[in-house]
């Protein structure tokens, strides 16, 4: 059988309006050609759907067994093709995001709402977890993409560079280093630090061994959220360091960021996405949107100095 859309929507406007002429007129075409489509159909089909007469015209008994069930068949796809339709034009959808704790209680938020303003029906589903977890929940396609720090690459994730910020250190209000001008990483290595587990406390030991070989980090206390460690500064149990993008949440907690000197180091996260599969349009909008936004606030060293 070949049946196309259009001889079935002829049909379907034939039942519904009862005559030739008006059908035609809703489909907006001649009553001639909707004669036509409705002939193919019945050849198509093998069976008769109408009863014509001089005087009226009506369904064969295949005809009215047959409308129900292809009204709601077109139904259907008239829907399917409204959401598709919606979803290339941003009126609906949903974007998974998967990003460390810090990242996703300070700048994904503000994001977020930003590109709510624009695109009020995309939803944004957020998830926080661990750094080491993001690559994985890309990879298994629990989220369109992830949001994370620098790790060695994987050949079925691929990654685009979000930004690159430098170490700010963080301290509590009249802490006698917010007396001096100039921060470098020996004067904040003489009081207790407070650092994250895992690689952030390996890399950032190893980076300033490389920079400053009689420089060690030594941490007081090794923590897994930069949430408790910001914490344990406010209660002046120590300093530590973070980056430029969780200024808000510094601030919140009312303590002071400085830029750390000799070495200036700095750290890249990235956008991690999963190889031979592609995004959504409404992904797509949202990972363009987050690269303008972090665009328009300029995070480098010499930004956050001036």
């Amino acid at each position: 059988m070949n049946v196309t859309l259009r001889q079935l929507r002829a049909f379907i406007a034939l039942a519904q309006r009862g005559s030739f002429t008006s059908a035609a007129d809703s489909m907006h075409v001649t009553q001639s050609a909707l004669s036509g489509l409705i002939k193919e159909l019945e050849l198509a089909l093998g069976v008769r759907l109408v009863d014509r007469n001089t005087r009226k015209m009506q369904l064969s008994e295949v005809g009215r067994e047959f409308y129900p069930f292809i009204k709601k068949i077109v139904q259907d796809l008239d829907g399917v093709l409204s959401d598709i339709t919606n979803l290339k034009a941003l009126r609906k959808g949903v974007v998974r995001i998967a990003a460390p704790q810090l990242m996703a209680c300070t700048l994904l938020p503000e994001v977020i709402a930003a590109y709510k303003v624009e695109h009020p029906e995309v939803q944004i589903r957020l998830t926080d977890c661990a750094v080491e977890t993001v690559s994985a929940r890309v990879l298994s396609g629990e989220v369109d993409f992830g949001i994370g720090p620098e790790r060695d690459p994987t050949p079925e994730i691929t990654a685009k560079t979000l930004f690159e910020m430098p170490f700010m250190l963080v301290f509590p209000k009249n802490h006698p280093l917010e007396k001096q001008q100039r921060i470098t990483w020996t004067d904040a290595v003489h009081f207790p630090f407070i650092a994250l587990q895992g690689q952030f406390a390996e890399r950032l030991t190893l980076d300033l061994h490389a920079s400053l070989r009689d420089l060690t980090l030594n941490p007081s206390n090794e923590v897994t959220f930069m949430t408790t460690a910001l914490s344990m500064v406010s209660a002046n149990l120590g300093i530590t360091a973070c980056l430029p993008y969780a200024g808000s949440l510094v601030k919140l907690y009312q303590l002071q960021m400085r830029l750390l000197h000799d070495p200036e180091l700095t750290r890249k996260f990235l956008i991690f996405t999963r190889n031979g599969r592609s995004l959504s349009p409404a992904a797509q909008s949202f990972m363009g949107f987050l690269f303008q936004f972090v665009e328009k606030n300029d995070w480098s060293a010499a930004a956050v100095q001036a």
